[in-house]
């Protein structure tokens, strides 16, 4: 038996970057083997095993071969007589099939080393086409490595293109695709994600709705970028910027502006009413991948009352507390901060505005501190009782919000 540390660990490790998980490959082991040594049993498509004090993962090296459509279509072969090399050659980008043995030796026989030096992100070999997953996972690599100065090898964005075309994308599940897109937009620059997809041609096909995006003009005043496409971009890495790792705030930044897309051609640049069409488009995409609850739910208040943050100084008191009662925010406090991040991202992701401040988010988090500030014990000792007490901390819910206000 030898034991080989692998994959991420070993290419975040020569980048200078932290090491989260340590994964191994075992050669010329058998699952008695591994069980009889004390590991846990714990893949259920292929022998992975758990180390019984460290809990890291340790599988047995394996070889895959194409056996239908999509990332389910593989027969899997791991034995002893399975190399390490055999392993390595499976895995979809050089930079990820590295490994070191048990002194820190470097086993690098496609050159992995060489391209994290060079900053490229390029297929081991001719079968990246057979898994369909890939295509999202070099998106998402993009979205994590473009700030170190990483770019897609031309021809492994020929291939991404072929996969696409073969139709081998249209067999992504739902499950995997809201996987690899929520890692990605808890990734620092989401933007690479959605360029390489649409490179590729596969945006078009798995988020159509972001995909109309692109070519959408906006009025130049108020985006300078102009395109509706480039703007979403901008607005999913401000997002990434102002709440990092938080795939729920990419999500909303991600579709708040669905609605643009269904904007008349002859009210354009002007999209009056897009909160409204957004709706559809923001309820179907969600559906179709699955996306949790929140997720799904958050993103439809985000793209229906973005504006009416953007205009809090202008606002009634009565309004910015319907504001709060439309979020839910009583019961859901947490998701007053949230909203106010994906309107700030919203903001502040437009060209030449990065670094501009949003006043909005401190008024209406000042505004709704004050809003919780009234409660029912003193109107259930004044004698009130049931839509008596709503109505009585509703009237001073606007009272104290007002209060909260700037006064001209």
């Amino acid at each position: 038996m030898k034991i080989f540390l692998v994959g991420g660990a070993v290419r975040d490790r020569r980048l200078g970057r932290p090491v989260v998980d340590r994964d191994h490959v075992v050669v010329g082991s058998t699952p008695a083997e591994m069980l009889a040594a004390g590991y846990r049993a714990v893949g259920r498509d292929f022998p992975v095993f758990l180390h019984p004090h460290t809990q890291e993962e340790y599988a047995l090296a394996r070889t895959e071969r194409k056996s239908g459509h999509g990332y389910h279509g593989f027969s899997v072969v791991a034995d002893p007589s399975v190399t390490l090399e055999d392993d390595l050659g499976r895995r979809d980008l050089t930079i990820n099939a590295m490994a070191e043995d048990e002194d820190g030796r470097l086993v690098d026989p496609h050159g992995g080393a060489r391209d994290l030096d060079a900053r490229v992100l390029r297929h081991v070999s001719p079968a990246f086409v057979e898994d369909p997953v890939r295509v999202l996972r070099v998106a998402r690599f993009l979205a994590r490595y473009a700030p170190l100065g990483f770019r897609i090898a031309d021809e492994t964005m020929d291939l991404m293109r072929k996969m696409v075309a073969d139709g081998e994308v249209d067999h992504l599940v739902p499950e995997r695709v809201w996987a690899e897109t929520r890692k990605a937009l808890a990734e620092p620059r989401p933007s690479a994600f959605l360029q390489a997809l649409r490179a590729c041609g596969a945006l078009r096909v798995l988020f159509p709705e972001v995909d109309a995006l692109y070519g959408v003009p906006q009025r130049a005043e108020y985006h300078p970028e102009v395109d509706t496409g480039v703007h979403t971009e901008m607005v999913v890495d401000m997002a990434a910027r102002l709440a990092p790792g938080d795939d729920l705030i990419g999500w909303c930044a991600l579709v708040h502006d669905l609605g643009k897309a269904l904007t008349p051609a002859h009210e354009l640049p002007r999209h009056v009413m897009h909160e409204e069409r957004g709706i559809a488009p923001v309820r179907a995409i969600s559906q179709r991948l699955h996306v949790p609850l929140e997720h799904a739910a958050l993103a439809e208040l985000c793209c229906r009352l973005h504006l009416l943050a953007h205009r809090a100084a202008e606002l009634k008191p009565s309004t910015v507390l319907d504001l709060f009662e439309k979020l839910d925010a009583f019961r859901k406090p947490q998701r007053v901060v949230q909203f106010l991040t994906v309107c700030e991202a919203d903001k502040r992701g437009r060209l030449g505005l990065a670094d501009s401040d949003y006043p909005s988010g401190p008024l209406l988090r000042a505004a709704f501190a004050a809003a919780c500030t009234v409660k029912a014990a003193p109107f259930v000792a004044a004698g009130l009782e049931g839509p008596a007490i709503a109505e009585a901390m509703r009237r001073e819910r606007v009272k104290v919000i007002a209060q909260a206000l700037p006064r001209e």
